[in-house]
């Protein structure tokens, strides 16, 4: 029986960064009252969950089967700019996530899996029957969907306070410069 750190819902969940930008180490937080879970993440799997979250609640907006009233955005009152709580201790890195809809309570759930080697597989081994192993501990959080979008646009706003894209190639720039492929290698002046 795995461990399950449960969150039904938390005082606040949020993501943040720890690190300079292009060095960033990606979190998931939730915390009620002095317990505080942080799971580590990597920034795709930070935009891929904002995104689904997303597409989720505007799928249970626009459904007949629901009377749960929906924010089309997030409450002004839910914003979250505070930054991660400290101190930050990783429980572990993110692997699997899964993400669901409970029409009985109307709220979001979240599930994150520990990022496990033996869940990897390689090309040859896709089309063979596979059996994950039980995760030691999971990260479980039920949230009302006001908060969900408040999640999705504290997401944003993260993923965007990374390292400026180059306006011609769209890669990242980096502090110390930013060699151009669309440029053929070299730097771009202002006239």
């Amino acid at each position: 029986m795995p461990l399950v750190h449960g969150f039904d819902p938390p005082e606040r969940f949020v993501t943040g960064t720890v690190g300079p930008p292009g060095s960033r180490t990606f979190f998931l937080q939730a915390r009620t009252g002095a317990r505080i879970v942080s799971v580590a993440v990597e920034k795709q799997q930070v935009a891929a969950l904002a995104e689904r979250i997303d597409e989720l609640l505007d799928e249970v907006m626009t459904s007949d089967l629901t009377e749960a009233v929906i924010p089309a955005l997030a409450p002004l009152a839910l914003d979250d700019t505070a930054p991660l709580e400290q101190p930050i201790e990783e429980e572990f890195r993110a692997g699997t996530m899964t993400l669901s809809w409970d029409p009985d309570d109307e709220r979001v759930v979240i599930e994150v899996f520990p990022y496990t080697e033996a869940a990897v597989l390689a090309p040859d081994q896709v089309d063979q029957d596979f059996e994950e192993p039980e995760p030691d501990e999971v990260l479980l959080v039920r949230i009302p969907a006001g908060l969900a979008r408040a999640f999705v646009k504290r997401s944003a706003q993260v993923l965007d306070a990374g390292r400026p894209s180059c306006p011609f190639c769209g890669e990242p720039i980096d502090p110390d410069g930013h060699l151009c492929v669309r440029a053929n290698g070299f730097r771009r002046r202002d006239p």
